[in-house]
């Protein structure tokens, strides 16, 4: 995906984006009778009873600010209620709600739809037989409205709750999977190292990596004739300490820029090309849960649940060929054991009171190391230094007895 595309992409979640669009198509229906009305007969026109849609529009124009100011209120109680009981990050998830979006516009562009119907009938531009394509436009309207007003009632009964939320997390972290280019690594360090001449870029910038433009940097590499090794993916922090990465070519200063504005940078981090942001989280959603204000531990296992699923589906991901970098591109693997830090990490420290969560951590490591023989190593680090964290706060020896049986059955 280019770095266009990915603009493009952005702009089309935007809430008013939608508003936008279905206020225009509303404008458009509401004016279409004055310039597609003299085409219906008149005896037609009489036929369906047009005259009233006057009343009709006054109804929509009256109830649906109405409707809307309620939705509008119902969504930022639900995100208000995400930050303060959930955790901010995942509020993003639910601003880019694609039901949500759609219902706003909908009743947003049919108050606007019936404004503009009243204010053209007023001029008198429409005539009899223009008020027929107003009428039909009205009948369409209403269909759209009641079926929005259905699926917006079903949807807003769990929107904005845990349940939904981590949900919504997992699959924003299971689809940042598809984006990767190659499956976790599990050595120490999988990039090469740089040779002594070779040409570091670095951004000016500072920010959060939320976007790489692969076919901007290939052509680069192209141009150069060399190989360019990446040492940042989406997610990374950057500063201009930081290397984005570095190639034994000579690039010139515009080459180096092109590379440069290949890394789209936010002051925030994304769910799209960054699966660990989703692992991480989940992981604040659990020790949210865990708070002693809170004390929820079926959320953090509800959470350990769904960071497996996530997980195993990193280890499975058998990237296509057309989605692999170009072979002038070289882009190192994510580190298992930091996908592991992030998502077990927070849950060990903040659930090291809760038994019935630390198994659950034992378990779950155990579960992941049945998908892939190579993060075992990995998953018994984790799973050790979970288990001494749990050994120091458990306060009933019957529970470190308990969680320690537990820990020798699987490592």
């Amino acid at each position: 995906m280019t770095r266009w595309q990915w603009a493009v992409r952005l702009l089309t979640r935007r809430m008013w984006f939608r508003a936008a669009l279905f206020c225009l198509f509303a404008v458009a229906l509401a004016l279409a009778g004055a310039f597609i009305g003299r085409v219906i007969s008149y005896d037609f026109a009489t036929k369906i009873g047009a005259k009233s849609v006057d009343n009709i529009l006054n109804v929509l124009a009256s109830s649906m600010l109405a409707v809307t100011t309620f939705s509008l209120t119902a969504m930022v109680s639900a995100y208000s209620g995400a930050t303060s009981n959930i955790t901010p990050r995942a509020v993003q998830l639910l601003i880019d709600d694609t039901t949500a979006q759609n219902a706003l516009a909908t009743f947003l562009g049919s108050f606007l739809f019936a404004i503009v119907g009243i204010i053209a009938l007023s001029t008198g531009i429409y005539g009899e037989t223009g008020r027929v394509i107003l009428y039909l436009g009205t009948i369409l309207m209403i269909v759209v409205i009641v079926v929005t007003f259905l699926r917006w009632i079903e949807h807003i009964a769990r929107f904005g709750r845990v349940a939904d939320t981590i949900k919504r997390v997992e699959h924003a972290a299971t689809e940042a999977v598809r984006t990767m280019v190659q499956r976790p690594g599990f050595g120490a360090d999988a990039a090469p190292s740089a040779p002594g001449d070779a040409t570091w870029i670095r951004h000016d910038q500072i920010g959060r990596i939320t976007h790489i433009d692969m076919d901007e940097i290939a052509d680069v590499a192209e141009e150069i004739g060399a190989t360019i090794q990446l040492l940042a993916l989406p997610g990374t922090p950057i500063d201009p300490n930081r290397v984005l990465g570095w190639t034994t070519g000579k690039p010139d200063e515009d080459q180096q820029r092109r590379i440069r504005d290949a890394f789209t940078l936010n002051d925030n981090r994304a769910f799209d090309q960054d699966p660990r942001f989703g692992l991480l989280v989940l992981s604040e959603i659990a020790s949210r849960a865990l708070s002693p204000a809170v004390n929820d531990p079926g959320t953090a296992i509800a959470v350990l649940e769904a960071g497996i699923r996530v997980i195993a589906a990193m280890l499975r991901h058998q990237p296509d060929c057309e989605d692999r970098p170009p072979s002038c591109v070289h882009v190192p693997p994510l580190a298992f054991s930091d996908v592991l830090t992030d998502l077990y990490r927070p849950i060990a420290r903040d659930g090291a009171a809760v038994i019935e969560v630390c198994i659950r951590v034992q378990k779950s490591l155990a579960a992941i190391c049945a998908i892939e023989s190579e993060a075992t190593p990995a998953c018994r680090l984790v799973a050790s230094d979970a288990l001494s964290r749990a050994c120091e706060t458990l306060s009933s020896e019957s529970d470190r007895a308990t969680l320690q049986e537990v820990y020798q059955r699987y490592w």
